[in-house]
């Protein structure tokens, strides 16, 4: 073999290297997993090809609903997880600007209410939300857990530091996130009112 013939091959092997590198570092959108929020309810749903997984309390915006530039309210519709933000990071662990500042704080720490733990980016998909991602609208931890379950946040959808981390640990990124202003049990085929869902108000529930 000549040097030239070598040289081809170790270019060729390269190149090949280089392009699975990046195939393997795009992972395909989750078209597995869909999260719905009822904003009237203040309770989160994780579903897996459409069977009901989890319910998580939550708090949306104490502004109401809505998506226009500069409002603090909560938007409506059809969106999906656009980035993820905050893998392994110690509960409690302080977010500004989407980094790390190293501080963590424990929940309803007193005066305190930065973003914490992990954070799911949200894009809209519909006119309605279009402005969701430039509005930085997240899934995301909050130390003000005393407030989850009532309406409270700026525009975001604030989770118990314990939730937001399965959540984050089921979903990917392209996951369909569905924000309604209607009881969940219109929009989750078979999920029975009543005492499942009172429990929710202050525990998880899980469905096994």
């Amino acid at each position: 073999m000549t040097s030239r013939n070598a040289i081809d091959i170790l270019t060729r092997l390269t190149v090949i290297g280089a392009i699975a590198l990046v195939i393997s570092s795009c992972a395909a959108p989750d078209t597995r997993h869909h999260i719905l929020i009822s904003a009237r309810e203040q309770k989160l749903a994780v579903l897996d090809r459409g069977n009901l997984m989890a319910i998580y309390p939550v708090s949306t915006s104490k502004f109401g609903l809505g998506d226009w530039p500069g409002s603090s309210c909560t938007p409506l519709g059809e969106l999906e997880v656009a980035k993820k933000i905050g893998d392994h990071a110690t509960p409690g662990t302080v977010f500004k600007d989407r980094r790390r500042t190293g501080e963590i704080v424990a929940p309803d720490s007193p005066d305190r209410d930065p973003i914490v733990t992990r954070i799911l980016w949200l894009r809209g998909r519909e006119a309605q939300n279009g402005n969701a991602f430039a509005r930085m609208i997240y899934i995301h931890g909050t130390p003000e857990e005393r407030n989850i379950g009532f309406p409270a946040s700026y525009g975001c959808i604030r989770m118990r530091s314990g939730d937001i981390i399965n959540l984050y640990e089921i979903v990917g990124r392209g996951a369909q996130v569905t924000i309604i202003d209607e009881p969940l049990a219109v929009v989750v085929p078979g999920l029975r009112s009543g005492t499942q869902m009172a429990k929710t108000n202050t525990a998880t529930t899980v469905i096994r």
